[in-house]
């Protein structure tokens, strides 16, 4: 969504300060960082909608990154674009909770459209958390199952 939050982590500082200002003049809040650590430090102290993360950085890769993402219990929805893709890679970072998974180069619509997606994901455990914060028990173990069946999504891997 317009004006949603990104945070860019890529230890190739042009490439991220270009990616930058692609996704302001489209709209976005954004802000680069060019590590896992400082990325971990952006998210424990802004609120960021979506981070658009890199797999092969020095020091904190991007799947040690993402773990760490993941254990500070946020909404916050993250998407791989790396320019070292693989199925390995692509399926480890699914399992540790990636939204999505793109290569390098990759259109800015294709990455603005995962975004997108990612978004609505994040708007979407935000409200189920407000629900469940305010709705009865679940009544049965049938009733949670249809809960889990509801909240599945299919998964699209792209390498370029």
């Amino acid at each position: 969504m317009i004006g949603s939050k990104i945070l860019l982590v890529d230890d190739e500082v042009i490439f991220a300060r270009n990616m930058e200002t692609l996704l302001d003049a489209r709209g976005y809040r954004s802000k680069a960082v060019t590590s896992g650590a400082e990325a971990v430090r952006a998210l424990e102290t802004e609120d960021f909608d979506v981070v658009v993360l890199d797999l092969k950085m020095p020091g904190m890769d991007g799947l040690t990154t993402l773990k760490e993402i993941k254990k500070l219990g946020l909404f916050t929805q993250t998407l791989i674009l790396t320019g070292h893709g693989s199925i390995d890679s692509a399926l480890e970072a699914i399992k540790l909770g990636a939204y999505d998974y793109l290569t390098k180069p990759c259109q800015i619509s294709e990455l603005v459209e995962k975004i997108e997606g990612a978004w609505e994901i994040k708007d979407d455990l935000k409200r189920q958390d407000i629900s469940e914060k305010t709705r009865k028990p679940v009544e049965s173990p049938r009733d949670a199952k249809q809960g889990v069946a509801d909240s599945a999504r299919p998964i699209t891997i792209t390498l370029g």
